[in-house]
């Protein structure tokens, strides 16, 4: 979640700010968030045969974790796009399959 008091942590990465759920943003790993070179900029993202646009807000870190700045959660994988719960619906997925799905984006 990206909103104040979900799993997500702390507030975003890119401007410091929480995220109501029902708006398309997402997380993405460290690699792939590239020094915040992605901070508020749109991504494509594809799966189940719709497609999505949403906002890069934070980074999913792939070299830090399991401290209270990231929820207590382990470092992310180098392939993650963490999407708020606007982009799983937006994209079809029935809610017992939020979390894990395999999808193709770019940069919109």
């Amino acid at each position: 979640s990206f909103q104040s008091g979900g799993d997500g942590g702390g507030p975003s990465e890119c401007d410091n700010q929480y995220h109501s759920d029902d708006t398309p943003v997402v997380a993405l790993s460290t690699g792939w968030f590239n020094n915040e070179s992605r901070c508020l900029k749109n991504i494509t993202i594809s799966a189940n045969g719709k497609s999505v646009v949403a906002m890069v807000v934070d980074e999913c870190d792939s070299t830090k974790g399991c401290d209270k700045e990231h929820d207590y959660q382990p470092p992310c994988s180098n392939n993650i796009v963490d999407a708020s719960k606007a982009v799983w619906e937006a994209l079809g997925v029935p809610q017992n399959q939020w979390g894990g799905l395999d999808i193709t984006w770019s940069d919109a």
